[in-house]
């Protein structure tokens, strides 16, 4: 995918999704979304404005899992390589601009400003920047007078240089979720939880229902937003989905006053501040290496053990973080979670029907953040109005595999 077919993809898929419903009532598809997230979440609203008859299911909550303890950061930064995948990520953020302006979603789009502590590897920043600047993105080198001159709160080093990148943002992804879940239902959707998915429900090898801890659903589609779930995309596609999810915590202030305007993703620890006040804090490193750590993990929680636990991580990323922003010391911190990253092996998304199972598309990906609302889209696209979606065949769940480490 070059610059060129990425944005008649866009064009496309926006003339598409603007088309009205074309089922009537009684020939409506009926779709199954598997996780209320922020992907899932997209797929419905998008399905719903299609024409479909969209029940989503989720056996937690909407947005209590993957989509809570996420950092949230809009970007098609460096690390989104190779080229196809960036671009991919460039359409996700104008889709992004695009639902702004549909659902009044709050976003702050201040950019991002990111350095590394190894010189070595600042060079590195440089170079890949230059890079950025070739794909046609708008980032580059800047000086500690201009970091700022953006950050007026910001203590550093007079001979800090780091990158910045103005088309980023960050976004609430639990308020984002609601209110798309919220127009799904006025579009007439039906969300239900908790309810667990467990098996798909075949006849002659060709699905036809989903069968859940409650009931069986009738459905004629399933879209498997699943998150950092290891076992659905699987079961559901009878395909191997091979994952090396990562867990990271993620805290979160009470709201105060403006200390942070853009994405500051400094030397361990990434943070910025919402439009309602409240600053996140992001780990980079990850959880110690240990049986310990691996046992307490194994089954993916959101949550510590205790309370006392968690805002001992959490005041660890807080005086990590004061050391750029004094200001942040006299924080207040709200909650504590422990984020998993839906990290397919090879650090792709995994956006397609499978071929073993057309019916089933599966949508999981890091970051389902900055690419939920696109491959709502997607999903739209392909399943309802039946136009194929050039450009997406190499994030298809029928690929190879390979492991590479990106993030």
């Amino acid at each position: 995918m070059d610059r060129r077919t990425a944005l008649k993809l866009f064009a496309s898929l926006s003339a598409c999704i603007a088309l009205p419903p074309v089922f009537a009532a009684a020939s409506k598809p009926r779709v199954t979304v598997i996780g209320a997230g922020i992907v899932g979440s997209s797929a419905a609203y998008y399905l719903s404005k299609a024409g479909a008859d969209v029940t989503v299911i989720d056996q937690q909550a909407p947005a209590s899992h993957s989509t809570l303890g996420t950092f949230a950061w809009l970007n098609a930064s460096w690390a989104k390589q190779p080229k196809h995948y960036h671009y991919l990520n460039q359409l996700g953020l104008s889709q992004w601009r695009a639902l702004q302006a549909e659902l009044s979603i709050p976003i702050d789009w201040h950019g991002s400003i990111e350095w590394f502590e190894s010189t070595q590897r600042n060079q590195r920043l440089s170079e890949q920047i230059l890079e950025q600047q070739r794909w046609g993105e708008r980032s580059s080198m800047i000086h500690a007078d201009a970091i700022r001159e953006l950050e007026p709160n910001i203590v550093i080093d007079d001979a800090t240089v780091a990158a910045f990148a103005q088309n980023d943002g960050a976004v609430d992804p639990v308020q984002a979720s609601k209110q798309l879940l919220d127009a799904a239902i006025r579009l007439g959707a039906k969300v239900h939880f908790p309810e667990a998915a467990l098996a798909p429900v075949l006849r002659n090898e060709r699905l036809i229902g989903v069968e859940t801890n409650l009931r069986t659903i009738p459905s004629d589609f399933v879209v498997v937003a699943s998150g950092a779930d290891p076992q659905l995309p699987e079961r559901f596609s009878g395909l191997p989905l091979p994952q090396r999810s990562t867990p990271g915590v993620i805290a979160f202030s009470e709201p105060t006053e403006r200390i942070l305007h853009s994405v500051v993703a400094a030397p361990g620890v990434h943070l910025h501040q919402r439009a309602d006040g409240v600053v996140v804090i992001g780990e980079q490193d990850g959880p110690p290496e240990g049986q310990a750590h691996t046992m307490r993990l194994q089954n993916r929680p959101n949550r510590f053990p205790n309370q006392s636990l968690a805002l001992q991580h959490g005041r660890q990323l807080l005086t990590r973080a004061s050391q750029y922003f004094p200001a942040l010391q006299e924080l207040t911190l709200a909650d504590v979670v422990i984020g998993w990253r839906p990290l397919p092996l090879d650090g792709h998304p995994v956006l397609g029907a499978s071929l073993k199972r057309p019916e089933v598309f599966i949508a999981v990906m890091h970051s389902g953040v900055c690419l939920g609302p696109l491959a709502g889209q997607i999903i739209a696209s392909e399943l309802i109005y039946q136009i194929p979606v050039e450009g997406i065949e190499q994030f298809g769940p029928d690929r190879q595999f390979a492991s590479t480490v990106r993030y």
